[in-house]
């Protein structure tokens, strides 16, 4: 059985006298109900400590936790309990989820631009200037709070012989200039206003009236309405909400007495049209900003002389109808409603991205992913910096690249991206394939194919080049793909039924985009690149030769997409991931290159590379164990303690299981057997680098995150310390 929680500020329900009606219609569904504050939420066990009604009252229940959440209580008391209510929000679905207050959904409004039309002009008070400019365009004027409920804190502002006539709660006052600015000030010291001009929307005996369209979603998930109904101000004033004397009729008898008998048909159209319409509009805004379904809104709304629409306000939150039946339609709704969001959670958070997916189709967003075995979130990170140079763009969070990180980047896109850069690791088929089904490229990166994650495919290049391949599956059919020229693997890759574009990048071999002059300069990397005809010069703060492959794919982005040379020249000036060759200088003259985030046998030897080009002195190598290279990991090792050999290394020290083997085969290619050291405790091997190091030495410090090298880094950094 579905269990509905109806979350309040109120500890004690029956204080809220509306949740009665909730509990027994919850009932009446065949749902459980419990009611429920932040502070019975336990999340430890998953339980809250509710209230359930039954045999006529509350009684105190533990529950665990509900199948979704019927919000509702203050959201400015609600406001302190946010983290417990943000926590829930991860695995329990809402519903009445916020719109935000007037000045916002007038903002969104204006955004949408389908609805901006029936808008009343508005503007936030600030200034004195800012009421007298209302004042002098429209004469009369409405000034309103823009957090206000039910009608209170409305003033209509007049001008007049005597000065200026303001009306609230039915009564006049005239003030003078001085004493209307005066009296503005007060107001401003107490709340926020918004002015705007008075739409004269009245009775034939002179009463003024608006409309409240409420619509809900049922139990099929669909808008519908719940009543429309007119709103008459008592005599002597403009409010014609309940709270303030206000009155309600009938929709159709009050049309009928108003209107002709084809206008009476015409507005009553135009009014269920405008409803649903603009419910519909307003959940679709949402999707796109905060990747939510609103459920229910209450729309006030006026004609004027020529019988033209008008937005009074939006409420995401509206009271109910002051009619008995209608007010058990609004539960009835609420209801059935959070039973169809129950059993649909996944199915309308697929909706929304289907809906997202397709508004940027239709806007034409980049939609950039990365995948290679190694130089994907550095890649990432440079189209980024490039392209936020004009663009909003968004970026993937840090070194997030698994699916379920894909998922969450797929809720956090909005209309305000124009441009989204996101890393799509691998380490079993199927998983960029997934990636791509959650969101689909139109700009695809392959950084170069490589032994991370070999042990998952039998030891097989090929299957790594299969898995990586996916990506160009999964791309739009009329896509970009950027490949390595010179990645030997990638030659591998699946690119014969491309149906897109395809450019190369490389260095060693010609290529769209070709690097050359490239050298080491202090701090980073410089090269040249034709770019139109034209030998432009760049800088990576960053070393390593791999790094400049990331940078090309980079630039060859960028310029695909428009972006000039100053401006890519500028973006490569990026702020560099954490823990990627960043280099330290420590006290005694010591260099320190941090590359402890991830390790793969590619990884390890352009970061020896680095080591060999950067160090004036004595070069020191501190290697973890890598992990994913199954059958492979001997030759990898082998290969890896040849390469040191090869490259000078003067000093070798492997931390780790099985990590040994680098230190052996280094030895049997040359190296003095005293200059390696293998260490399968941390705190020894801290002790030895301690006494072995000398002035001038340069230490390279790289391993799988499984084995906290960083560690390594920390220690040496706080031991030795880093010059000022």
């Amino acid at each position: 059985m579905t269990l509905i929680g109806m979350l309040h500020h109120r500890k004690d329900p029956n204080t809220v006298i509306k949740s009665y009606a909730y509990a027994v219609v919850a009932m009446a569904e065949g749902a459980d109900f419990i009611y429920f504050t932040p502070k019975s939420v336990n999340f430890d066990n998953q339980t809250i400590e509710g209230y359930e009604y039954k045999n006529g009252s509350w009684q105190e229940r533990i529950t665990p936790f509900p199948d979704v959440i019927y919000n509702t209580g203050s959201p400015e008391k609600l406001e302190v309990s946010k983290d417990i209510i943000n926590q829930l929000k991860e695995t329990i679905p809402f519903t009445t989820v916020s719109l935000g207050n007037k000045w916002t959904i007038n903002e969104r409004l204006i955004k949408g631009k389908e609805f901006s039309k029936y808008l009343i002009p508005a503007k936030v008070l600030k200034e004195w200037n800012d009421l007298t400019e209302f004042l002098n365009l429209y004469t009369d004027v409405v000034v309103k709070p823009m957090d206000g409920r039910k009608g209170q804190g409305i003033y209509f502002i007049k001008t007049c012989d005597k000065g200026f006539i303001v009306n609230k709660d039915s009564q006049d006052k005239t003030y003078t200039k001085n004493e209307l600015k005066e009296f503005f000030y007060t107001l401003l010291e107490e709340n926020t206003y918004i002015v705007q001009p008075y739409i004269i929307s009245k009775t034939k005996s002179g009463l003024a009236f608006d409309f409240r369209l409420h619509a809900q979603k049922n139990r099929e998930g669909k808008w519908v309405i719940t009543t429309i109904y007119p709103r008459i101000a008592s005599d002597c004033t403009i409010v014609t909400n309940i709270n303030n004397g206000g009155y309600t009729n009938y929709l159709l008898p009050f049309l009928n007495q108003e209107f002709s008998e084809e206008e009476a048909y015409n507005i009553k159209r135009t009014l269920e049209y405008f409803t649903l319409a603009l419910a519909r509009h307003l959940d679709e805004l949402q999707m796109l900003e905060f990747s939510e379904v609103i459920d229910e809104i209450g729309i006030d709304v006026g004609l004027d002389e020529n019988q033209k629409l008008w937005i009074y306000e939006v409420n995401w939150r509206p009271g109910c109808p002051p009619a008995f039946y209608l007010e058990l339609d609004v539960v009835r709704n609420t209801i059935q409603y959070a039973l169809y969001l129950a059993n649909n959670h996944d199915k309308v958070k697929q909706n929304i991205r289907q809906f997202k997916k397709r508004d940027m189709e239709k806007r034409k967003v980049p939609i950039i992913a990365v995948t290679g075995s190694a130089g994907k979130t550095t890649t990432k990170s440079f189209i980024s910096s490039i392209l936020k140079t004009r663009w909003n763009t968004f970026e993937s969070k840090d070194y997030w690249n698994r699916t379920d990180h894909t998922q969450i980047h797929a809720d956090l896109i909005n209309t305000s991206h124009q441009a989204v850069v996101l890393e799509y690791g691998m380490g079993f088929p199927g998983v960029i394939t997934e990636h791509c089904r959650i969101i689909q490229p139109n700009i695809s990166v392959i950084t170069n194919v490589g032994m991370a994650h070999i042990g998952n495919f039998d030891g097989d290049i090929k299957g790594i080049a299969k898995a990586k391949s996916e990506l160009i599956h999964g791309t739009k059919k009329n896509g970009i793909l950027f490949i390595n020229k010179d990645d030997e693997n990638s030659k591998l890759l699946e690119i014969d039924q491309f149906k897109g574009k395809i450019i190369t990048i490389g260095i060693k071999q010609p290529a769209d985009y070709r690097a050359y002059n490239v050298s080491y300069s202090n701090n980073g990397m410089k090269f040249n690149v034709k770019l139109h005809n034209k030998e432009w010069s760049f800088f990576i703060p960053i070393y390593g030769e791999h790094h400049v492959y990331n940078a090309l794919n980079a630039i060859a982005v960028a310029d695909y997409l428009g972006f000039s040379p100053p401006e890519i020249k500028s973006g490569l000036l990026f702020k560099k991931p954490p823990r990627r060759l960043t280099v330290y200088h420590l006290n005694q003259s010591l260099t320190l290159i941090d590359d402890s985030v991830h390790s793969t046998p590619q990884g390890v030897v352009a970061a020896i590379d680095v080591l060999k080009n950067i160090s004036p002195s004595r070069k020191i190598a501190v290697l973890g164990r890598m992990i994913g290279l199954g059958d492979r990991r001997v030759e990898q090792y082998q290969k890896i303690g040849q390469y040191l050999v090869k490259q000078g290394i003067d000093i070798v020290i492997t931390y780790g299981r099985y990590a040994k083997g680098i230190g052996l085969e280094a030895i049997n290619a040359g190296l003095p057997p005293e200059n390696f050291k293998h260490f399968l405790d941390e705190e020894a091997m801290h002790e030895y680098l301690l006494n072995v190091l000398q002035e001038n030495d340069t230490i390279l410090v790289k391993g799988a995150s499984i084995m906290n090298m960083f560690n390594t880094v920390q220690f040496l950094n706080s031991v030795i310390g880093v010059k000022e």
